[in-house]
């Protein structure tokens, strides 16, 4: 007798395991298929544990760096097998907190295997078992996430080459390394083997790195990562075919028609990610697939109307967050309420680099080729006193304000702990707000958040303490 379901939700990641439970918030019978662990990447090979790394290399940096707030530690040393256990210690703790909302949300996980077969069941392919078991639900949501890209010749071998997910599980770290990609991933990587003492060498083939932030910023994170050692390369193609393995590795990139040699222990490869489509069984139904990526509505309904898909498998902004919303918009199209859609240009973004990155909205050129007259208010950590006292003042507030109704198109930080204050332009842009809402919203002192108040007050030449 085949279970019935509601719903069946492939995939128990970030936005699997929050659609599973927003649905049994609604009443809905929900099972999730999960072949790995719940969490999904996210949880497991992704933001919490490289954000792990990146609070362990933080603290050896600074603390190396004690003697100018005083602190004098001669013999500051690195127990790699710690930082390594610290960060399991932190994903074990997070994976059983999503087991027990499962149980409390009485939530049926199938680990195994999940495809859709033409009767619109869905067969469930158990971990360790031969027999297959077929669930039939009213409902199927994809959520199955990505992986890490590849380039043809740089095969991921775990010893020479790697991508993020291999690089998590390192048990030593090499003296130094090459980063093929210079991308949300690979800077967070270059900011953290850095900060842990490898000699980083970034290779980006855009003429800038972090090529979809706004152009400051670009600008500014890449003089901040030159300040901290890394050697960055813009506007290179890597060749594949120069590759060589042994003591090392070594290959060779073409920049202005000069072709480098680059030698390191190890090559880290961050060229994007795939959307993880095979094995769904998407060849029997009618779902449309472009460049890999599934096809949906603005409620991430496919061509089938029960089978939904959110997240990485359907493109766009690949974020946890993202997937989330996806995933609630979604569940709530199947409920029969009227979700509020997606506005995309809503999202923040954050890049865990030290000092961080965070944006929303439009960036300056973006909004110009959207035909908006813009005004600019920037302001700089160095005046703000709590940077100087956390000893992180690189860094600035960037806003981008449509003139006339100063109204905020976007906004764009980088400095000491930005990704905790972008929500604030965020929640400004969701209740279009102007820069002078911003300015008037009280900034406590000292905060950091202040530099937020001085850059809106600066869109019109106002600020006070620059």
């Amino acid at each position: 007798m085949k279970e019935e379901y509601d719903v069946i939700i492939i995939g128990g990641g970030p936005g699997g395991y929050v659609t599973g439970i927003r649905a049994t918030q609604l009443g809905l019978k929900t099972a999730i298929v999960e072949k790995e662990k719940l969490g999904g990447t996210c949880l497991h090979a992704g933001c919490i544990p490289s954000k792990a790394l990146l609070r362990s290399a933080e603290i050896y940096s600074n603390t190396k760096d004690g003697e100018k707030y005083g602190v004098i530690a001669p013999e500051v040393g690195l127990d790699f097998s710690k930082v390594q256990s610290r960060k399991e210690d932190i994903v074990t703790r997070l994976y059983k907190g999503i087991q027990h909302l499962m149980k409390k949300g009485k939530i049926d996980v199938y680990e195994g295997t999940g495809s859709i077969l033409e009767s619109k069941d869905v067969a469930v392919q158990r971990n360790n078992e031969e027999e297959q078991q077929i669930l039939s639900s009213k409902n199927v949501i994809i959520a199955t996430g990505s992986r890490p890209k590849t380039l043809p010749g740089l095969e991921v071998d775990g010893e020479y080459v790697m991508t993020s997910e291999e690089a998590l599980a390192l048990e030593t770290l090499p003296d130094s390394i090459i980063i093929v990609g210079g991308g949300v991933i690979g800077i967070e990587w270059a900011s953290m083997l850095a900060d842990f003492g490898l000699q980083v060498t970034v290779i980006e083939y855009a003429d800038r790195i972090l090529p979809t932030e706004d152009k400051d910023i670009s600008k500014e994170v890449q003089r901040l990562m030159k300040k901290k050692g890394i050697k960055i390369v813009t506007g290179a193609k890597v060749l594949p075919e120069t590759l060589e393995k042994g003591d090392g590795v070594s290959i060779k990139a073409e920049r202005k028609g000069k072709e480098t040699l680059y030698s390191a222990g190890k090559l880290f490869v961050s060229v994007g990610r795939s959307p993880n489509t095979e094995g769904l069984g998407l060849e029997n139904t009618e779902v449309e697939i472009d460049r890999g990526f599934i096809q949906t509505n603005e409620y991430y309904q496919t061509n089938e109307g029960n089978i939904y898909a959110i997240g990485d498998v359907i493109g766009g902004l690949q974020l946890a967050h993202v997937a989330s919303h996806e995933g609630i918009v979604a569940i709530e199209h199947i409920a029969g309420s009227d979700p509020a859609l997606f506005d995309y240009p809503m999202v923040p973004r954050c890049i865990y680099s030290n000092p961080e990155v965070a944006s929303v909205g439009l960036t300056e050129d973006e909004a110009k080729e959207k035909g908006y007259q813009v005004k600019i208010g920037k302001f700089p950590f160095r005046a703000i006193g709590k940077a100087l006292v956390f000893g992180e003042s690189d860094g600035f507030i960037k806003l981008v304000v449509e003139e006339g109704s100063n109204k905020l198109l976007g906004a764009h930080m980088v400095g000491p702990h930005v990704t905790e204050m972008i929500t604030e332009a965020g929640l400004a842009q969701v209740l279009s707000a102007t820069s002078m809402d911003i300015a008037h919203n009280i900034h406590p002192h000292p905060t950091l958040s202040e530099a937020v108040g001085e850059a809106a007050l600066a869109v019109d030449g106002m600020e006070i303490h620059a």
